[in-house]
């Protein structure tokens, strides 16, 4: 294989979606597994809508992935002089032309041929126009497109790793547009001269880009351009099998950051759409996916995108994950939902991250979780306080508890356990009768982290006010 030199191109007009990430992701694969280049390149011709904004987040989004790059970002709207002088190229000699065809011109011919129910494609007017006709027009200031002179006859056949051989008969193609009017390049033609001269070897992008190939292929050939290898991936679609959308939640990189996901899990999860490891496992390192990582095991079929199984993934990444890093992933989410200020005890927030984790899926549902550790004023389940609040004796039971509690001196998950078995053998009760109440009175929830670890964490004092806020309650519902 020669040198393998990709790149991805996204446009800056939104966010990094999923399905770009993908890309991008695939290519860093590929690049990373054979020794390879990874081109950063921004297709920002379309000035209307690239924003800068846009590039920003699409550049933040891949390094917080952890997706980098060896050259770039290059910025097509750089190179409008060299797009210029390859277009000028093709008209001297022939294989391009000037179309000074108006938009009024342009509708006519869409009308008659779908009155005579043929597609609607230009018909090649301005194809064979004198050089004396160009100058006069020109002279007058029409404004003009350059146009590829197309073949009518033959095949373009599109040889593609994934899918292999996709013919395209040349007379589904007019003589498409290669400069607009206001001489900016179309995207084919741009793609084509950008992909030359960044010397790319492979191009693996979406299937939706698939209808592009052949146009391309066919400005290769009239530049006479070595044509890079092609890999079109499968698209990414709903769980219904429809277009992925908004309506199917989140589908940017920053929205699920801003939800609480990890970097490495949805890298595990894209990496899964359309291309598994080879023992099939689906959690698996970044590692693992470059040493793996080839094009003839990515899948034909459309992968489903199924947030859920995010969700699962990060869940086992956010259990997996060292402690302190964790902590401080979860800090800002502590801050923005109100329950810690700028100024915080870093070690009372690991010891409670650590206690909630197991059971959470993501940094978000982390700091809801730890709500009651910082706020006194939450509500009890409805649930639990129909099960466990409303049976009889249970105020009684809680006063015991804090009259245990209180004679505990050494306030830590082991003597408070033990002052609760004690409890529990002396009033001759059930476990469940003692320790259910006591977690809803304290936390306000039927689970969560060990009942003592709650305790030893919020202390003696806070423990026994929460107790008696709860035996307070309780009477003023008996009492309705």
């Amino acid at each position: 294989m020669k040198d393998v030199r990709v790149r991805f191109a996204p446009s800056p007009t939104g966010n990094l979606h999923i399905g770009g990430a993908r890309t991008a992701l695939f290519n860093w694969l590929f690049a990373r597994h054979n020794n390879g280049k990874l081109i950063l390149r921004v297709d920002d011709t379309d000035l209307e809508r690239s924003t800068g904004d846009s590039m920003k987040a699409i550049l933040d989004g891949l390094k917080w992935l952890g997706i980098d790059w060896d050259e770039g970002p290059l910025y097509q709207s750089k190179r409008l002089e060299m797009y210029k002088k390859y277009a000028d190229e093709l008209v001297i000699q022939g294989k391009a032309y000037y179309c000074f065809c108006t938009k009024e011109e342009l509708d006519i011919m869409r009308s008659e041929a779908q009155k005579a129910g043929k597609p609607s494609m230009y018909t090649g007017k301005c194809r064979n126009l004198s050089p004396d006709e160009v100058k006069k027009y020109m002279d007058e200031g029409k404004k003009y497109v350059v146009r590829l002179k197309v073949p009518k006859e033959g095949k373009t056949v599109v040889h593609d790793i994934i899918r292999g051989d996709v013919e395209f008969d040349n007379s589904t193609f007019d003589d498409f547009i290669i400069m607009k009017s206001d001489n900016m390049p179309t995207y084919n033609f741009a793609t084509v001269i950008d992909d030359y001269d960044m010397e790319i070897s492979h191009i693996i992008r979406g299937e939706e880009h698939l209808s592009n190939t052949p146009k391309q292929i066919l400005i290769y050939e009239a530049l006479g351009f070595e044509k890079p290898e092609f890999a079109h991936v499968s698209m990414i679609l709903a769980p219904d099998r429809s277009k992925l959308s908004k309506r199917h939640g989140a589908t940017s990189v920053q929205e699920f950051r801003d939800l609480g996901y990890l970097p490495e899990a949805i890298i595990n999860y894209i990496t899964l759409l359309g291309w598994v490891p080879s023992d099939g496992e689906e959690v698996f390192t970044t590692e693992k996916s470059v040493r793996e990582f080839t094009l003839d095991r990515v899948s034909k079929n459309p992968a489903i995108y199924d947030t859920k199984k995010l969700t699962w993934l990060n869940g086992i990444y956010i259990r997996d994950c060292d402690i302190d890093r964790l902590t401080k992933e979860v800090i800002p989410f502590l801050i923005s939902k109100g329950l810690i200020g700028d100024e915080y005890d870093y070690d009372y927030i690991r010891k409670i991250v650590s206690a909630v984790r197991e059971r959470e899926k993501t940094l978000s549902e982390i700091a809801d979780a730890m709500s009651y550790y910082f706020k006194d004023d939450f509500l009890y389940d409805e649930k639990g306080v129909k099960k466990y609040f409303e049976k009889d004796g249970v105020e009684n039971i809680l006063r015991e508890a804090i009259k245990a509690l209180k004679a505990v001196d050494d306030f830590n998950l082991i003597e408070t356990e033990n002052a609760y078995r004690d409890l529990i053998e002396r009033l001759n009760i059930k476990s469940g009768d003692l320790f259910h109440p006591t977690r809803l009175a304290i936390s306000g929830r039927t689970f969560g982290p060990g009942l003592f670890d709650i305790m030893e964490l919020l202390g003696k004092e806070k423990t026994v006010e929460r107790i008696e806020k709860a035996i307070k309650y309780i009477e003023s519902i008996k009492q309705k």
